[in-house]
């Protein structure tokens, strides 16, 4: 081996083993956790823009929609007073509303299969956050407890004859306090209560949904037949409200149907 090769080996022990010294577990850990939070705004701005641009293509999809069936009508009225020409003019600007209809129907389904991923994406990561955070954390109790059994051992070092017994009871009953304030920590730390909160609301809003179903069908006359029939119950979880809207909307359905009879 030459001489510069052993130089070089020599500088790179000596700086590894100055690094590996001043490497303190629980801040790079600590440090690590932040760095995790810190990326869940930034991943939820890349969703927001991801979820922008299918909004923006539903609309445009709407619009082009809107005309065509206005452009449709405008050449049945040409052809009516007997304007080809115009008629001719609307045909080819339908034509090519249909074309650009079709394209952002399958840009919006890109789109939207792009958000699906960029949400799935999205709460993996947070998940795989919440477990690395309390793995790291658990790493974390685990350094200050030897932190804490090196002290001990310096201790018990100095201890005397006569002493011995009382000193290392101080010290198990300091460690099993630390202990177990970190693991009521960690309870607190990993407690679902923002899960649960967000699963009612999701429950609430399928059950307001449900509950707007069925206004829809009774207006549409689907749930019973006559202007005698008796209205569905509704289910257990919709309101007073709502049961007083659904029995006005019946009410001014069964006025409709008479009159057009």
């Amino acid at each position: 081996m030459g001489l510069w090769a052993r130089i070089k080996r020599s500088v790179r022990a000596a700086f590894g083993g100055i690094v590996e010294k001043t490497e303190d577990p629980e801040l790079i850990l600590q440090q690590t956790i932040r760095d995790m939070r810190d990326r869940v705004p930034e991943l939820n701005n890349s969703v927001a823009q991801v979820m922008a641009t299918e909004k923006l293509l539903g609309k445009n999809k709407e619009r082009l929609e809107t005309q065509v069936v206005e452009l449709d009508s405008k050449i049945k009225a040409s052809v009516k007073t007997g304007r080809d020409d115009i008629a001719t003019a609307y045909i080819g600007q339908l034509q090519q509303a249909q074309l650009d209809l079709q394209k952002t129907a399958q840009q919006l389904d890109h789109a939207t299969n792009a958000s699906k991923q960029a949400l799935k994406a999205r709460d993996n990561y947070v998940i795989q956050m919440q477990r690395r955070t309390a793995e790291a954390m658990q790493l974390v109790n685990q350094s200050k407890q030897a932190k804490l059994q090196e002290q001990l051992a310096q201790t018990m070092e100095t201890f005397h004859i006569n002493d011995d017994a009382s000193t290392f009871n101080e010290m198990r009953d300091k460690i099993d306090r630390r202990s177990a304030a970190a693991e009521a920590k960690m309870q607190l730390g990993s407690s679902s209560v923002d899960t649960q909160m967000q699963e009612i609301e999701r429950e609430a809003l399928g059950m307001q949904l449900q509950d707007k179903l069925l206004e829809y069908k009774r207006e549409m006359g689907m749930l019973g037949t006559g202007s005698g029939s008796q209205p569905a119950a509704l289910p257990a979880a919709s309101d007073e409200r709502n049961g007083d809207v659904t029995s006005e909307s019946n009410r001014a359905l069964d006025g409709n149907r008479a009159n057009a009879q």
